[in-house]
């Protein structure tokens, strides 16, 4: 059930669909739902939400807001990262709870990974 006034979906630009899925699932275990060629739903994801296609791409440079995904195992996530593609932009790293990573998916997008 859909909490009110909750964030319950988020929109994601990418430049291709088909390495940015591969990626996603290889690594997070994403599962996607296609909705013709320019757009796929992603679930199982903690929250969902969809990829759309774009010449545009989000980092924290720009002033974009950072999705964080938890791993329970975060140097086995970085090096699977790693190996699926993605480019670490910091290493890890501890803050007040635990201890994470950023990264750069295929389409250039930030995002971080974080385990206590």
């Amino acid at each position: 059930m859909d909490a009110p006034l909750s964030i319950n979906y988020l929109e994601i630009p990418v430049l291709a669909m088909a390495p940015t899925k591969t990626f996603f699932s290889d690594v997070f275990g994403w599962q996607f739902v296609d909705y013709g060629d320019s757009y796929s739903c992603f679930i199982n994801a903690g929250i969902n939400g969809g990829f759309y296609l774009s010449e545009q791409h989000f980092d924290l440079s720009q002033g974009a807001p950072l999705i964080v995904i938890y791993s329970a195992q975060l140097t086995h996530t970085l090096a699977e990262v790693e190996r699926a593609g993605g480019v670490i932009s910091k290493a890890i790293f501890s803050f007040p709870g635990g201890r994470r990573f950023h990264f750069k998916d295929p389409n250039g997008n930030e995002f971080a990974v974080w385990s206590q």
